[in-house]
C-alpha cells in the first residue's frame, strides 16, 4: 500500500495547523465562544487563515486596512495583532447582533485605539471613505455583492496596495459553468471581474475555501 494512499485534505489541513504558529489567547478564547454562541461558527477564519492575514499586515505594513465584514471579530484582531502601531483598522459589519461580542474582544485585545468598528451596509459605507486611502483590504461579506464590493473597493486602494477576499472557491462550486445559484454566479462574476482587471494583478490561492489576493498596479 502506498504511503500516499491514506493522505486526506482533513490530514494536510491538520498537520498546517499544527505547523503553524500560534495566534494570542483572546483569539482562542474568541473562536470557543464564537463556536459556543453562533449559529454559523464556520464563518469564523480560524488559525491558519487568522495568521496568513496576520503575515500579511507583517509584510506589507499597512498604515490603514479595511474589513469587510466582521462576523465575530477574529480577522480584524488577528490583522490587528500584525499592525504597527501607527496603523488603524476600519471594519464594517452589517448585523447589529454581533457588536456585543466584538467590542468584548475590541477591548481584551488591547486595539480599542486602533480599531473602528462601523454596524452598517458595507455598500453605504465604503463611499464614505476618500480613493487612494487603504493598504489592505479583506473582503468576507455577502457573496451577492462581491462583483460590487470590488468596484466600490479598487479606487479605495491604494496603488501597492493588496485587496484579499474570501470564500472565492466557495468549496468549488465556482467550477460548475452551469450553476444557477445565485451566490455562486455571484462569485464567478467576482473572479472573472478581478481576472480582466488590467489595473491589478491577482493570484487565486486554494487555501481553506479560496482567497482571491488582488495587488492594484
Amino acid at each position: 500500500m502506498s504511503e500516499f494512499q491514506n493522505i486526506t485534505p482533513a490530514n494536510i489541513s491538520e498537520y498546517a495547523d499544527l505547523h503553524t504558529s500560534d495566534l494570542p489567547v483572546f483569539l482562542q478564547e474568541l473562536e470557543r465562544e464564537t463556536y459556543v454562541k453562533s449559529i454559523n461558527p464556520r464563518m469564523l477564519s480560524g488559525k491558519l487563515q487568522g495568521q496568513f492575514l496576520n503575515l500579511i499586515c507583517r509584510m506589507i505594513k499597512p498604515e490603514n486596512i479595511l474589513e469587510i465584514g466582521t462576523f465575530t471579530g477574529y480577522s480584524a484582531l488577528s490583522m490587528a495583532y500584525g499592525m504597527s502601531e501607527k496603523s488603524h483598522l476600519y471594519t464594517i459589519e452589517v448585523n447589529p447582533e454581533q457588536e456585543e461580542i466584538i467590542r468584548k474582544y475590541i477591548e481584551k485585545s488591547g486595539f480599542s485605539e486602533q480599531i473602528t468598528l462601523i454596524i452598517g451596509e458595507a455598500k453605504n459605507e465604503i463611499p464614505n471613505f476618500k480613493n487612494d486611502f487603504f493598504e489592505l483590504i479583506f473582503l468576507d461579506a455577502d457573496k451577492i455583492n462581491y462583483p460590487l464590493y470590488y468596484e466600490l473597493l479598487m479606487p479605495k486602494l491604494k496603488k501597492g496596495g493588496v485587496l484579499i477576499a474570501d470564500n472565492a472557491l466557495w468549496s468549488g462550486a465556482v467550477t460548475n459553468e452551469n450553476s444557477k445559484d445565485k451566490e455562486v454566479v455571484a462569485l464567478q462574476m467576482f473572479n472573472d471581474l478581478v481576472q480582466n482587471d488590467k489595473t491589478s494583478q491577482n493570484v487565486l490561492l486554494p487555501f481553506r475555501d479560496g482567497l482571491m489576493c488582488v495587488v492594484k498596479v
